[in-house]
């Protein structure tokens, strides 16, 4: 782990780092690294899940296959349990390095092709502007959160509140998978998914900022990563909804 150097380093060309926070005990050029670290890690996650996507969607006979076959719908569902076990190993080793890298390559790369797999039973239009609204979500609520922090605000307090909100959510989503309720509830779904995962980014983006170690940078980077792929689900079932 990297050693801390004293807080509020001047640099003679730059001057000194100003705090993330007030009353910041630790380096700003150290946390400022772990964060540029954690938001690398989250854009190649990111560009990854783009160009799987653009795969499923434009070359049809992935798509017919899934939607088809007995077979197709067994690789859908191994997708999703490939991803939740990776994400249970890197639970226990996501400070164990390079396992750590090889088992978030997998998770993301099945995740990735689940989500485009998703994305391929919607319109191109609808795509689109799930992306280019969950872009802007993201964007401006991360840059709120980083002003809100830097004001004293603290948004740890959070944590429990959304915890209980995805268990309603979660109760929500199998009740409509077993009793479909129609296109209202699946709308008023995607919009409590939509508030519940904009609480997230907040919240983990605030843990990113104060909280996380600097040994980690994976689960920082799979929180945020799940945060934006959550939220752009909930757009997508908005949008699909009323289309």
């Amino acid at each position: 782990m990297l050693s801390q150097p004293p807080v509020g380093k001047t640099d003679l060309e730059t001057g000194p780092t100003p705090p993330l926070y007030p009353k910041m005990s630790e380096s700003p050029e150290l946390r400022w690294s772990f964060i540029r670290k954690v938001y690398s890690i989250v854009a190649i996650q990111l560009l990854l899940t783009v160009a799987a996507g653009a795969i499923v969607v434009s070359y049809h006979p992935i798509a017919t296959f899934f939607t088809t076959t007995g077979g197709g719908l067994a690789c859908y569902l191994l997708l999703f349990i490939t991803a939740f076990v990776t994400l249970m190993l890197l639970f226990r080793y996501h400070q164990h390095h390079p396992v750590n890298y090889l088992l978030l390559g997998i998770f993301t790369v099945s995740l990735a092709f689940a989500v485009g797999l998703t994305c391929s039973f919607s319109r191109g239009k609808v795509i689109l502007e799930a992306v280019i609204l969950t872009a802007v979500v993201v964007v401006s609520l991360t840059l709120f959160t980083f002003w809100a922090a830097n004001r004293g605000y603290d948004f740890n307090f959070m944590g429990p509140f959304l915890f209980g909100a995805l268990m309603v959510l979660l109760i929500f989503g199998l009740i409509q998978a077993f009793f479909p309720l129609g296109k209202i509830s699946v709308m008023i779904y995607g919009c409590l998914a939509a508030i519940i995962f904009c609480g997230y980014i907040v919240y983990d983006t605030d843990n990113l900022i104060k909280r996380y170690t600097y040994d980690e940078y994976i689960w920082a980077a799979i929180s945020l990563y799940l945060d934006t792929i959550n939220l752009f689900m909930a757009m997508l079932t908005i949008f699909s909804a009323a289309d």
